[in-house]
């Protein structure tokens, strides 16, 4: 495993944000959701498309927060400017859990 120093690590702006719109992404190559993260006040709300259809339902999404990295430069991925990365877990089966806070926090908080 490659070992990276803390300066690198501090780079990285991962950050707590509320889906608050979630839909199918019909024009995705790959099933695809596309979402609305609120990350508060200083941040906004930006787009993401996430591979996360096996596991949630764009109505169970919406409310839940989850960790991004709002820092990477947008992505055109088809017909959508992805603003944000949205974090998760590949299981065993290929599909992707969602990497969530365990308790609420306020959108927009830094992971540390």
């Amino acid at each position: 495993m490659e070992q990276i120093a803390w300066a690198d690590f501090a780079r990285v702006e991962l950050r707590v944000g509320t889906i608050v719109e979630a839909e199918v992404f019909a024009e995705a190559r790959r099933p695809a959701y596309k979402l609305w993260v609120d990350f508060g006040e200083a941040i906004g709300v930006r787009k993401s498309s996430a591979q996360i259809t096996e596991l949630y339902a764009p109505d169970e999404l919406v409310g839940k927060q989850v960790i991004a990295v709002v820092n990477f430069p947008p992505k055109q991925i088809g017909p959508m400017t992805s603003e944000c990365l949205v974090t998760g877990f590949h299981r065993e089966d290929g599909a992707v859990a969602l990497a969530v806070p365990d308790l609420g926090v306020p959108n927009g908080a830094r992971l540390v």
